[in-house]
């Protein structure tokens, strides 16, 4: 079942609803002051981002969330949330642009802040360490160069990725293709005793003597498939990143590219619900810092 726009808006038709919201995944309403614990309807502070008890607390809510220092009303930021979850390959800046009438600044500013916040939430929400049966491969996104091919072209971002069988993503953007960039992440997200499955790349050969069970497939020699043994899924990704990046984004930076991979695997790993993406985001608001005061 689809979250749809017209729900998403009968659901936050203005900053009152969304801040309400806000507050109702912080504290859990505003029938009780989550400061002094006197159980009295809280009252909001004009002009301001915030509410009032009949003991003179004030508590405010998007303390220690994207929405502290911005003058952009909560609902525009709703809805970017809601674009950001409700396609496929995201929205570009510029899109965000024409879609919330704000300027490409403000509309840059929001895209990165709810990419951090799809990272922290799946952070939040994703094993330590993966397990079972994991396919892992690398992929070299951009610095296309006339009259060179292969892996080792010029300015290319290399992107190091993990997929759990029936599972989560986790992807790393690292310096290099080599053994001693590599392992320390295997050794850091994937659990012994793993099976692990991936190309014939050098950095990996050397799994099996360090505790995980490994099977190379041969791409070299044409062979996509062994058995169960395989790197499909984590390939599709890859495929599914460069499409959205190419298509949506035109072009990332290496500065910025971690934040797009962690846009596209918060996507990856909410896929068998997508209707509830957007309120996954927005309970994550809740796991934010210290929001109220005195």
């Amino acid at each position: 079942m689809k979250y749809t726009f017209k729900q998403f808006q009968q659901e936050y038709p203005n900053d009152d609803a969304c801040l309400d919201a806000i507050m109702e995944k912080r504290y859990g309403g505003i029938d009780c002051c989550p400061n002094c614990g006197v159980v009295s309807k809280l009252t909001r502070i004009s002009g301001r981002r915030g509410y009032a008890c009949k003991e003179g607390c004030h508590v405010f809510p998007c303390v220690g969330t994207p929405f502290e220092h911005s003058s952009t009303p909560l609902t525009l930021w709703f809805h970017a949330m809601y674009l950001m979850t409700a396609t496929r390959n995201g929205v570009a800046a510029k899109e965000l642009q024409r879609q919330l009438g704000v300027t490409y600044k403000c509309a840059w500013r929001i895209g990165h802040e709810l990419r951090k916040l799809m990272a922290a939430r799946d952070k939040a929400t994703t094993p330590t360490k993966l397990s079972g049966h994991v396919e892992i491969d690398e992929t070299y996104v951009g610095g296309k160069r006339k009259g060179k091919s292969g892996r080792h072209i010029e300015n290319k971002v290399v992107i190091m990725g993990m997929v759990q069988r029936g599972g989560p993503f986790k992807g790393h953007v690292v310096e290099n293709d080599k053994k001693r960039t590599l392992l320390p992440h295997i050794i850091k997200d994937i659990a012994r005793g793993t099976m692990i499955n991936s190309d014939t790349l050098a950095a990996y050969k050397s799994l099996s003597k360090i505790g995980y069970g490994h099977e190379a497939v041969k791409h070299s020699e044409y062979e996509w498939v062994r058995g169960i043994h395989h790197t499909n899924r984590i390939e599709g990704f890859w495929s599914h990143l460069k499409r959205g990046i190419s298509s949506t984004h035109v072009s990332v930076s290496r500065q910025h590219m971690q934040k797009y991979v962690d846009e596209f695997g918060f996507r990856y790993n909410n896929r068998h619900a997508p209707a509830e993406m957007f309120k996954r985001m927005l309970a994550h608001i809740a796991r934010a810092g210290v929001t109220s005061s005195r």
